[in-house]
């Protein structure tokens, strides 16, 4: 019994140093991980100017008709921004007389038709045209999250039912372009 304690004591004591020498040289490392979450979210900008366009008379003050160099400089919509892949679309309004609601008479014609662009955020930019039974261009897709500034235009205006029409006598004239960024997740 003796032999075989000693023997044991002996083993222990072989033993030991090499389990103190690997525990003091050994080294252990745990990962804790860290999470957080950006929600895919669009910013539409800050509007630059007034925020419309003012088109001023809208007939040739001669033939009554619908002036041909109607045109306005762009809108920008400054420091817009989406988080992640985007689409953008925009749509419109014609510009309708606000007072004169009742049907012209012959001849006549109440509403102008014209085109809207918001570009700068797609290769190719959006447009809408108040005419067009559809229009597939109005909403664009962008791949990957982008900060920039969009241009809205407007051009191609046309009297509705026909460029021989006369517009009624309004001193309102309205219409509305509006521009929407989606995040795509």
């Amino acid at each position: 019994m003796r032999r075989v304690a000693a023997i044991l004591t002996a083993a222990l004591a072989l033993a030991a140093p090499g389990l103190a020498l690997a525990q003091a040289s050994n080294t252990d490392s745990k990962t804790v991980g860290i999470v957080g979450t950006v929600p895919a979210q669009c910013f539409g900008g800050t509007l630059s100017g007034d925020g419309s366009f003012d088109l001023g008379v809208l007939i040739n003050l001669t033939t009554g008709q619908l002036r041909t160099d109607l045109s306005a400089p762009g809108e920008i919509l400054v420091g817009s921004f989406c988080t992640s892949r985007s689409t953008i679309t925009v749509s419109a309004t014609p510009l309708e007389a606000q007072n004169y609601v009742a049907t012209p008479p012959g001849g006549f014609s109440r509403r102008v038709h014209y085109s809207a662009t918001a570009s700068g955020w797609t290769t190719t930019p959006a447009s809408y045209n108040t005419a067009a039974a559809s229009n597939a261009a109005a909403t664009q897709s962008r791949a990957s999250a982008f900060a920039g500034d969009i241009t809205v235009a407007i051009s191609n205006f046309s009297t509705d039912g026909g460029a021989t029409l006369r517009l009624v006598g309004d001193n309102s004239y309205r219409g509305v372009v509006t521009v929407t960024l989606a995040a795509v997740n």
